[in-house]
């Protein structure tokens, strides 16, 4: 007996590519394409080792077996984890976890794919977390029951349709493709290269995030950074405000190692929507007013659930009755800030 089919929405197929183009993070196709290359260059070096290793008559190193070996390593990994969540997984249904179904169901609609993906609740033993992969044509998320309590002050359903419009996006984008992970297997193993990559995609999915379920970016980021029960505490413009004030090397070395963009650049990313999340360089200004960015800038939607930095109080005006200097400048400045809003 066969495992059981997608179900099928409605919808033509490749109608998820007009969202896509406008929510992919502008800088991710050159991340995958920087990725590509050095896999494709590490390849060339493991078979010149292979071949190098059999004329010597001596053993291959262990690296390069795995990277020639990518293609059956790959499509083996995935198949063990989707076994791994329908042997050990709750599936959504209508009938188990109806919410959240429903919730995956409209992502999965309003992101235009023409079939429901695979979710099953796993157990996340107090870990906040979530993901998508997939197997052949099967498509699967998993979420961690943490993110499914609804008791007390944990129940946010805004944050949890977040999560999973955020892990839908990742399939819609197609960062769960088999072809992909195969072309990038190599880059992992390259400092910065495929860790770039992987921020590139979670500002994507972030985006589908934010498009689909606005009103749930803020609690699901206060509850990534305090947890299911502090969540609510989080105040997550504060923590918005701090990515333009936390410099250093070691931030910076931080951020690039990582395969998901720090929390508070993030954040800040997802609060400030006059421009793409930064993967590299740390913001630079706080979102002060909230103006609504230029028709052709990169703005998707308009900010939601956050608020604005709020302005320097004014100082004592001086013997002539005019502002004090510094906070004069401080002020053209913010104005000329909101009048020319510069694009990385």
């Amino acid at each position: 007996m066969r495992a059981q089919p997608m179900q099928v929405l409605p919808v033509a197929p490749g109608a998820q590519v007009p969202m896509r183009r406008y929510v992919r993070h502008p800088r991710e196709i050159v991340a995958l394409v920087v990725a590509v290359l050095a896999s494709l260059l590490l390849l060339a070096l493991a078979v010149g080792e292979l071949v190098s290793a059999a004329q010597e008559r001596r053993d291959p190193d262990i690296y390069a077996l795995a990277l020639v070996s990518a293609p059956l390593l790959v499509w083996f990994a995935r198949g063990q984890l989707w076994a791994q969540q329908r042997l050990s997984g709750i599936k959504l249904s209508p009938g188990q976890f109806p919410e959240a179904h429903g919730m995956l169901v409209d992502a999965a609609a309003r992101s235009g794919l023409s079939y429901v993906p695979d979710a099953y609740v796993v157990l996340g033993n107090g870990v906040i977390n979530a993901a998508a992969s997939g197997h052949g044509f099967r498509r699967f998320v998993f979420v961690n029951s943490d993110l499914l309590e609804v008791g007390g002050a944990a129940r946010e359903p805004e944050a949890l349709r977040f999560v999973i419009a955020h892990e839908v996006g990742h399939i819609a984008a197609g960062h769960t493709s088999y072809w992909r992970m195969l072309g990038t297997f190599a880059s992992q193993w390259l400092l910065f290269v495929g860790s770039t990559l992987s921020r590139a995609q979670e500002y994507t999915a972030d985006n589908y995030g934010h498009a689909l379920a606005p009103e749930g970016a803020r609690s699901a980021m206060a509850t990534l950074a305090g947890g299911k029960y502090l969540g609510r505490s989080v105040d997550v413009d504060a923590m918005a405000d701090r990515a333009v004030t936390e410099p250093g090397f070691f931030v910076w070395l931080t951020n690039a190692a990582a395969g998901h963009p720090v929390l508070l650049w993030r954040i800040h990313a997802l609060r400030d929507r006059r421009r793409p999340g930064r993967l590299l360089w740390r913001p630079r200004e706080p979102w002060q007013w909230g103006t609504s960015a230029p028709p052709d800038a990169y703005a998707l939607p308009a900010m939601v659930g956050f608020q604005p930095t709020p302005l320097p109080p004014p100082a004592a005006p001086s013997a002539e009755g005019a502002p004090a200097p510094a906070v004069a400048a401080t002020v053209a400045a913010t104005y000329s800030d909101e009048l020319s809003v510069p694009l990385d």
